[in-house]
């Protein structure tokens, strides 16, 4: 990531040190269109990536047959999720979580829906009540040493039973190397691998249940998608979910 000027660190109950983060600060109010820079080589925005995740999300729940209930979205930037993720079945409220204030302003103005509501990520008290977890392409900013303590923080606002739908972009695959090079924010993210993801999550208590690859073919090969849902063991998508438990009797 960019050096970064210091800020006074907080820590939350779980203990993951937090501060507010001046880079991202600085995108907040053009977030899409830096974000748009790298996507453009796939012939997509990211509406398509965004509805493309809680699309196959929801298949997973129902499978499941989890309801969305009580909902976190860690690092929820300016909100984009927010009204994809209260349209899962059963979502009864959101709480997102994050480090850019700008961010926060942003996120409250454009959704207003009364069952969602924003916090600093130092500010929110997890309370162990929240059915579901989802997170999209955070991890990568999060520095190493800290994301032990930001899946403690997941853990820690999770019931018992309750899921965590962790999205990393797929760094085994070259076009995600390259749009992310082509992106301000993400050039120098340090990505994570699906392995890695994994055995992060186990090693915070989580039991893992899926890990699907998704997004295989770019617009001009659209007509190839329809395979996609038959190829979602296949490390080759541009982002993979990592789908996980925190055991009923934790």
């Amino acid at each position: 990531m960019n050096p970064k000027p210091p800020a006074p660190p907080s820590a939350t109950p779980a203990g993951l040190p937090t501060q507010l983060d001046p880079e991202f600060d600085a995108f907040a109010d053009n977030y899409d269109e830096a974000l748009q820079r790298g996507l453009r080589v796939s012939g997509e925005g990211k509406e398509f990536f965004a509805d493309g995740r809680i699309r196959w999300l929801e298949r997973r729940l129902r499978e499941r047959g989890h309801a969305a209930g009580g909902i976190m979205d860690f690092g929820c930037g300016t909100g984009t999720s927010t009204p994809r993720l209260l349209g899962l079945p059963g979502a009864a409220r959101l709480i997102g979580t994050e480090v850019s204030a700008r961010s926060l302003v942003v996120a409250r103005r454009e959704h207003p829906d009364p069952r969602a509501r924003f916090e600093l990520l130092g500010e929110y008290r997890p309370s162990g009540d929240l059915d579901l977890a989802f997170c999209n392409g955070v991890f990568h900013h999060i520095p190493t040493a800290e994301r032990a303590g930001a899946l403690r923080y997941v853990w820690s606002s999770l019931r018992p039973g309750g899921l965590f739908a962790l999205f990393e972009n797929n760094p085994w695959n070259p076009g995600t190397r390259w749009i992310m090079s082509r992106i301000p924010f993400d050039r120098d993210a340090v990505t994570l691998s699906p392995p890695e993801t994994r055995l992060r999550l186990q090693a915070a208590g989580f039991e893992v249940l899926h890990t699907d690859f998704l997004f295989f073919f770019p617009r001009p090969l659209a007509w190839f998608r329809a395979l996609e849902p038959a190829l979602v063991g296949l490390p080759l998508g541009a982002q993979y979910l990592v789908l996980a438990r925190k055991p009923a009797t934790a």
